[in-house]
């Protein structure tokens, strides 16, 4: 057992320990508070976006949309990837990195797959096994609309010149700060309406639908793009809360046991000592 000087000692610690847990935790769910009323607020603007551009691609030509909703045969591939630059925060990165290794290897076997990463975590890995084509860890510490805007004015330029025939993001979308949900979406070519979704085109157009939807594909694709990273942003948040917390409670738990086994060391010290003391004070009467 070890002597009461090593565990007060380790007692110390854990308290240091749980002090700054939960000092994490705290910052995280105030940041978390912030960054959900944005990611709420702006799902339903992305969304019918979405749905505006794709009714409308749907009511013209094939090649209506230009070179964004071109389908080619997919060769050389660029996927996304949306992690955090700082770590603590449970398995939020580590689920980012394995469903990016999953989709190469499952999706995109036999094809060429490039990789551009924001986010520290996810390209310190990522980048020991593949090919990463650009970093953009510098995203996160000024998120406005008009920083990824330039990272998807790139990524439209390299789908244009056909550097590569298709573009994913993957990243955690934000269900609440105890889930988060890994997701594979198709940023480049656009999709086209299914078969099976009714399309409305009860629209009056000025000037054109063409030159309407020429305009509204870049908007719409930035959006996509900023909403794609203002869910991983809300989702580290409350991942990161998730994980102080647990980590709190833990450290409290250790705490209390070696509190326990403090007591339990002290006390044998004192009914050793005492023994010792009615044992000598025998000898001497005896």
């Amino acid at each position: 057992m070890a002597n009461l000087k090593e565990i007060r000692n380790r007692i110390t610690s854990i308290g240091s320990t749980m002090q700054i847990t939960s000092a994490m935790k705290m910052v995280s769910a105030a940041k978390l508070k912030k960054a959900q009323d944005a990611i709420t607020a702006m799902r339903p603007y992305s969304s019918k976006l979405t749905e505006l551009l794709q009714n409308l691609n749907a009511t013209l030509d094939g090649d209506a949309g230009g070179a964004f909703s071109t389908q080619r045969e997919v060769n050389k591939v660029l996927l996304v990837v949306i992690t955090s630059n700082r770590g603590l925060c449970g398995g939020f990165n580590s689920s980012i990195i394995k469903k990016t290794i999953n989709t190469i290897e499952t999706k995109y076997p036999n094809q060429q797959v490039d990789l551009l990463t924001i986010g520290k975590k996810g390209n310190d890995i990522l980048s020991k096994s593949y090919n990463v084509i650009d970093v953009r860890n510098d995203i996160f510490d000024d998120l406005t609309f008009d920083n990824v805007a330039e990272v998807a004015d790139k990524l439209m330029s390299l789908y244009v010149d056909e550097s590569y025939d298709k573009i994913e993001l993957i990243y955690n979308r934000f269900k609440n700060a105890g889930t988060q949900i890994p997701q594979v979406e198709q940023f480049l070519p656009i999709k086209p309406v299914g078969g099976d979704v009714k399309v409305n085109a009860d629209y009056i157009f000025e000037p054109s639908k063409g030159e309407i939807i020429l305009t509204l594909i870049p908007k719409s694709l930035k959006t996509q793009l900023y909403k794609g990273i203002r869910d991983s942003f809300a989702a580290e948040h409350g991942a990161r809360m998730t994980a102080m917390h647990k980590a709190t409670d833990n450290a409290k738990e250790l705490r209390d046991e070696l509190l326990l086994t403090y007591n339990k060391a002290r006390q044998a010290a004192i009914t050793n000592e005492i023994l010792e003391i009615v044992g000598g004070a025998e000898a001497l009467n005896g």
